[in-house]
Parts: structure tokens; C-alpha cells; sequence
């Protein structure tokens, strides 16, 4: 039976009471350690596990006062760093500024679709406000921010909420990066109107002048339990484009992505030098992964990563199951937020708060991209040929495995 909102806003408030999305009332697990650490030890305990920027602790930026007036004003985490490359005598330093934005839903899923959108659209105006204030040259939202994440009630009514590539969403988007003269990625449930009105998990590029510059579709769907992210849409057909903008070279890789080596490697090959990652993941499902996956493709691949996360919980009007054994329940987990910056030289911002909106604002000079290319030499001493013979033997039916067993396996002692 379907639930009323006063049912749902009492969930939620209760869901707030029993557990707020903190870790241990504290924002972060950075925020922990720091308040539970002597200052001494917590250097040490920072530097391993988020590293050493240029041999040194990442810097702090002081944000704009207007910026922090509208962080209190409306309750999100606003935190700002930087990351340096040593200098160079041939070429000048190459600074871009990002934003990253996490955020809850702004009204309950029972509420009429419009006003759904119209509600995260608001409550995002000043968080946007603040990283154009603040001088950020490349935003990105989080996946499907213009709706819930309902792909885990698998029904059909929430496909509602898809749109074209210059939709709704986009239009609100395009005045903010005419104003602020900033590079938007918007994370979007795409209704290809072209191809019959298929269905797209698709993040749109919008350029610093308000332009369309182009569109990647979320390469990699989980089929985890019953939850079944093609009951909406499928595979994406892009490929691996990066899109060369006023401020770099940048590519997309929509969360489960992020699983995947190879589709981190590819965005690599075609020269991106900003990797972001726009997800929504529940703290169940992957957070002990969230904080190595993006920091290994930022390694592997000589590129900076952009990690967001959905934040909150989302109480949907039906129970559904999850394949789990456990009984039907009607919200898909808690977002843990946690939004961060990995750099190529393994150093990483502290992350977004796990319970609250966030903007995450950096400075990356994109030089260290090549300086680190150069110390370690990954693309030089990877064998790539050697990898497309195995891959090119994998995908056909006659596949053998490269196994050499021992002749006295079997052999009785």
C-alpha cells in the first residue's frame, strides 16, 4: 500500500534521530581523528592516510566571505584546498579550480514530480552561487541529481523525471556558466528523443560560454542482488571521450565506472588530465572501496579524480526488496557523501561531510600530471601490447587461459 508523506517525513525523522549519517557525531573520519588525536600524531596519521602534496601537507584556501556566509546561511559543509606541482622552467603553471557538490533531496519522494525538481533546483542556487563566488572554473553535480535515486524500486513511473540533453536541468545550469564563466557537469537521467526516446544514464558538459560541448553515457551498469540498474537504462554507447574545455582536459566516469580498471584506463589513453566520478553509493554496498578506488585510477593513471556522492536517506512511497534475504524495506541505505580529490602523486583532500550538503572546492595545478607521468614512467613500462593480445583472445568463445599446472599435480604422495 502506498504510504502517505506525513508516513514518510516521520521515517524520516526518526531515521535522524536513530542515526544521523555522522561517524560517531562527527562529520568525517578526518574530523574524528583530528578532534581524537594529538595534534603530533595526527600529522602522522593524516600523512598516511591521505599523503603528501609535493612532500608536503595539502593547503587550505580561504574562501570568499560571501561564500561562507551562504555555507551558514544554508547548512553545507564547505571545504577548499590545494594541490601544487613542483616548477617548471619551460611552461607556467597551469591552475584550474574545481567544485564538487553533494546534496541531499530537497522534498520527499511523494511529493509531485515538478515540485521535486523545482525544490533541488533551489536548494542547489546557493550552493552553485557559492562555488561561482569563489572563482571555480569546472563544477560537477552528483549522478541523477535532478531526481530521488529511485532505480532501486525498479518501477517505471520515476522515469518521469528523464529529460534531453538540453532539458529543463540544463537550461537552469547554462545561466550559472554564463555567469561565472565555469565549465558545469550535469549528471542527468537523459531521454534520448532521437532513438525512440530511449532511456540514458548521461552526464552533459556545458561550457563556459552556456554551450552544450557534449555528452558521455555511464558506460557500466550494476546488476547487484536485484538491484538492477537496466530496468532504466542501459550500457552507454560514447565510448571514452574527453573534452577538451577552456580549463583542461576533462572526461566523466558515472559510478560504477569506478569498479572497472579498464574504463579508468581508457579515459587515460585519450588524454584526460580531470577524471570525475559522479555517483550514488550507499555506505553498505561500498564504502570501504570509496576511499582506494579513485585513489588507485588517480596513480595508475596520471590524472586528477573527482569523487561525489549522493548524501542522505531516501524513503520511497512502496517497499522493495533487495535480493538480500532481508525483508522489504523502503529506503535503499544511507549516501555517505564523503566527496573528495585524489591527486596523481596519491595525495587526497579530507572528504566531504557523510550526513550534510557539501561543496568541495580545489586548486590542481595540472602540471603534476606529467611531472608524475615522468617520475614513474607507468605509460612506458606498461605493456599494452601484451594486454590487447589477451583481451583480444578473451572476448572470443575459444578462449584458453594461460595455465601452466604442475605435470605431478594429481600424483599421489
Amino acid at each position: 500500500m502506498e504510504r502517505n508523506e506525513d508516513e514518510i517525513a516521520a521515517e524520516n525523522d526518526k531515521s535522524e534521530t536513530l542515526k544521523d549519517g555522522s561517524i560517531c557525531g562527527f562529520d568525517s573520519l578526518h574530523q574524528l581523528l583530528q578532534s581524537s588525536l594529538s595534534p603530533q600524531i595526527f600529522q602522522e596519521v593524516s600523512r598516511l592516510l591521505i599523503g603528501l602534496n609535493c612532500g608536503r601537507a595539502l593547503d587550505s584556501i580561504t574562501v570568499a566571505d560571501p561564500a561562507k556566509s551562504l555555507s551558514s546561511k544554508h547548512d553545507f559543509d564547505l571545504q577548499a584546498f590545494s594541490f601544487h606541482a613542483d616548477k617548471e622552467s619551460l611552461r607556467e603553471p597551469r591552475i584550474v579550480r574545481v567544485g564538487l557538490i553533494q546534496n541531499l533531496i530537497a522534498i520527499p519522494t511523494t511529493a509531485p514530480f515538478s515540485q521535486q525538481k523545482s525544490a533541488v533546483f533551489q536548494k542547489l542556487t546557493p550552493i552553485i552561487e557559492a562555488a561561482g563566488i569563489s572563482g571555480v572554473n569546472i563544477l560537477c553535480l552528483q549522478e541523477a541529481w535532478m531526481m530521488p535515486f529511485a532505480f532501486c524500486t525498479r518501477e517505471k513511473k520515476w522515469c518521469e523525471f528523464a529529460e534531453p540533453i538540453d532539458g529543463e536541468s540544463t537550461q537552469f545550469l547554462r545561466g550559472f556558466a554564463r555567469k561565472y564563466n565555469m565549465v558545469i557537469i550535469s549528471p542527468i537521467l537523459e531521454r534520448d528523443m532521437k532513438h525512440g526516446e530511449t532511456i540514458w544514464n548521461t552526464a552533459i558538459i556545458i561550457g563556459n560560454h552556456g554551450n552544450i560541448i557534449g555528452k558521455h553515457r555511464k558506460n557500466h551498469i550494476p546488476r547487484v542482488g536485484d538491484f538492477n540498474e537496466s530496468t532504466y537504462y542501459m550500457e552507454g554507447n560514447t565510448g571514452h571521450p574527453v573534452f577538451e574545455t577552456a580549463y583542461g582536459k576533462i572526461a566523466v566516469n558515472i559510478c560504477y565506472g569506478r569498479h572497472h580498471p579498464l574504463n579508468w584506463l581508457a579515459f587515460g589513453l585519450n588524454g584526460a588530465e580531470i577524471v570525475f566520478n559522479p555517483s550514488a553509493t550507499v555506505g553498505e554496498l561500498s564504502e570501504p572501496m570509496w576511499p582506494i578506488e579513485a585513489r588507485n585510477a588517480a596513480i595508475a593513471n596520471s590524472y586528477f579524480v573527482c569523487s561525489i556522492n549522493r548524501v542522505g536517506t531516501e524513503h520511497f512511497p512502496n517497499p522493495f526488496t533487495s535480493g538480500d534475504g532481508k525483508p522489504q524495506h523502503a529506503d535503499f541505505g544511507h549516501f555517505y557523501g564523503s566527496s573528495h580529490i585524489s591527486a596523481p602523486d596519491a595525495s587526497c583532500t579530507p572528504s566531504l561531510s557523510r550526513h550534510k550538503d557539501g561543496l568541495m572546492i580545489s586548486d590542481m595545478d595540472l602540471n603534476l600530471c606529467r611531472q608524475i607521468k615522468d617520475k614513474w614512467g607507468f605509460r612506458m613500462t606498461a605493456r599494452y601490447d601484451m594486454y590487447a593480445d589477451l583481451l583480444a583472445s578473451y572476448v572470443k568463445p575459444d578462449f584458453e587461459p594461460q595455465v601452466i599446472s604442475d605435470p605431478l599435480l594429481n600424483k599421489r604422495s
